[in-house]
């Protein structure tokens, strides 16, 4: 009986603490805390030498959570990842998650062998340890502070931070072996460095197709899907492992697949994969806290705080501002890049590997990674929002979407119900547009029931169901939220090449003589663009009338407010393309088929 109870106790004590983390997040959200850090903190409060003094070091548990947590927030980042809005930043996000990785540690490497008195080896493995930055920490923290960065400032970080844990990984692990060993060649390092990317990436493309496969031909009872995708995530991690690939590669691609094919019970799998990934970050930051010492900490702190400053403010900045060099971005976007290489669970989980294996100085990297993590959450967490707005990198703050509600329908995948409360601001209530690939299918008004032509007209306070493509329905978003106040477009601007996006296509007619439909006369250029445009406007998004091609040149609101008129003789001759884009054009196609996306 003894032993049962034991059991009981450990679980409502382990109960408590993660309800403690969840709860502390509402503390951490007001007052604009970094969550990662409380989520530490209350570990160590719990642990041995806090006033729960609750005894755990078992290592091997904490690396077995630590693996299971990161492989689901992996995959949920992935499983969220739009390949066309990240086809742009590739290179320079794999640049930063391999070269950026490589260069931080060997920065950060001297410094340590002198302040913590190591050898070499020793050294460079803090440095691996220290060197990744944490996808879970950077996007919770922007997330947490409402930011909107640039898109693509935001999309490059999502990559790297989503791809450099594979090789800050396999860099820990050839460390460890070396030291553990004694003797290798860097031939043997590139050669399983190959290996493990090479297999990650079959595994993790294979394994993703399988499952969409599976979603979609075998039929699960009603709420199984969710369970069963996220199952499939540790099963292609464990079988990548297992095989010696990089099972974080592979469960990361994997996420990109799935997320980028259409299958059912896609909500249900996004919503269920939130929470899962959040219990997984409590569950993981609470064990590590728990491992702490501070009594041991002391020891090393001063040593540890001078190798954090360095890794923060030369290793990371000098690896970012040359991994970069090659591509347009511009100095303030580097130096934000630079400062949001945040630390997190994934330096902790990694100092964790030399305790499990059993290193003479296991406990030493351990508490370094634990004071650059503290320190990095503290000045970088703390100061990110800041240093957005002072470079310039952080879009205006969008009013609050639209409650949107997303319904799976039974036996197709092709489209799906999407519901919006019809605002009397709105696009759609105001001017009744919607795009051509949406279809109104019922109208719930006083709680009856209404067909699209029962209904008309659309009255505010109604809730509009329509029929939209999955992967298309977040675009939908801009036809219900508040329309922002336009200026009265300019008379004069009709005489140049740039006219405001207020005017109609029929304006445009009569002064440019294209042909414009009747019932398209009225619309106007802004019109135009949300209509046929399968997503947002963006800068430099284009479309076709007639003769001459509308250039969206300014964007207010989520709305094009400039336009640029491209007339037939001002077009230029396309240059013949050159041999490295076409390789270019040519991968991305491969990368296409192959990922079936």
């Amino acid at each position: 009986m003894t032993s049962l109870d034991s059991v009981s106790i450990a679980i409502l004590l382990g109960s408590v603490l993660v309800m403690a983390g969840i709860l502390s997040s509402l503390l951490a959200l007001r007052f604009g805390a970094p969550l990662l850090l409380v989520f530490l903190l209350i570990g160590m409060v719990a642990g041995d030498s806090g006033p729960g003094h609750v005894r755990f070091d078992d290592v091997r548990t904490t690396y077995l959570v630590g693996s299971v947590a990161l492989a689901l927030i992996l995959f949920d980042g992935g499983l969220r990842t739009r390949f066309q809005s990240i086809r742009a930043v590739l290179a320079p996000s794999m640049a930063l998650a391999t070269v950026g990785v490589l260069l931080t540690a060997l920065i950060t490497a001297p410094v340590a062998k002198y302040v913590l008195d190591l050898n070499w080896t020793e050294a460079l493995l803090v440095g691996a340890v220290v060197a990744s930055t944490d996808a879970a920490a950077v996007f919770l923290l922007v997330h947490a502070q409402g930011l909107r960065l640039r898109p693509r400032v935001g999309a490059t970080l999502e990559v790297e931070s989503g791809t450099n844990d594979p090789f800050a990984v396999f860099l820990t692990l050839m460390l460890v072996e070396l030291i553990s060993v004694g003797e290798s060649s860097a031939w043997h390092v590139a050669l399983e460095f190959g290996r493990e990317a090479v297999l990650g990436a079959v595994v993790g493309v294979i394994g993703g197709r399988l499952v969409v496969l599976a979603l979609n031909r075998v039929a699960l009872p009603q709420g199984l899907h969710a369970p069963f995708v996220a199952t499939a995530a540790l099963v292609i991690f464990g079988g990548a492992q297992i095989t010696h690939a990089s099972g974080f590669l592979a469960v990361y691609l994997a996420g990109i697949v799935i997320g980028n094919r259409p299958t059912r019970a896609h909500n249900s799998v996004v919503t269920f994969l939130d929470a899962a990934t959040w219990l997984a970050q409590i569950v993981m930051f609470v064990l590590l806290g728990l491992l702490v010492s501070p009594q041991r900490l002391v020891v090393s702190i001063v040593p540890a705080v001078i190798v954090a400053l360095v890794l923060m403010l030369v290793a990371r900045p000098l690896a970012v501002f040359f991994c970069l060099a090659p591509f347009r971005f511009n100095w303030r976007e580097k130096i934000f890049i630079a400062w949001t290489g945040l630390r997190g669970a994934v330096a902790i989980f990694l100092a964790s590997i030399p305790m499990l294996v059993g290193l003479s100085k296991a406990y030493l990297y351990f508490d370094v990674a634990f004071v650059v993590v503290i320190i990095s959450l503290l000045l970088q967490g703390w100061t990110l929002a800041a240093a957005a707005r002072r470079l310039h990198v952080a879009l205006p703050r969008a009013d609050r979407g639209p409650r949107r509600v997303e319904l799976d329908l039974p036996g197709q995948l092709e489209q799906q119900l999407v519901g919006y409360s019809v605002r009397p601001k709105s696009l759609y209530f105001r001017r009744g547009l919607i795009p051509s690939w949406s279809k109104p299918t019922l109208v719930i008004r006083d709680q009856h029931i209404l067909s699209p032509a029962e209904a008309d007209p659309v009255e505010a306070g109604d809730y509009l169901y329509l029929l939209a493509p999955p992967e298309k329905a977040e675009a939908l978003d801009r036809f219900f939220v508040d329309m922002p106040p336009n200026s009265a477009p300019d008379p004069h601007l009709l005489g140049d090449f740039t006219v405001s996006g207020e005017h109609t296509l029929g304006e445009l007619a009569e002064i440019y003589g294209v042909k414009v439909d009747d019932e398209q006369a009225r619309l106007t250029l802004a019109d135009y663009f949300d209509i046929h445009l399968d997503h947002a406007p963006k800068e430099g998004a284009t479309l076709e009338l007639d003769t001459i091609v509308l250039v969206a040149r300014s964007i207010g609101g989520g709305r094009v407010n400039v336009v640029g008129l491209r007339l037939p003789e001002d077009e230029e001759e396309v240059p013949p393309e050159t041999r490295v884009e076409a390789f270019k054009r040519r991968l991305s196609e491969v990368w296409s088929s192959v990922a079936g996306i």
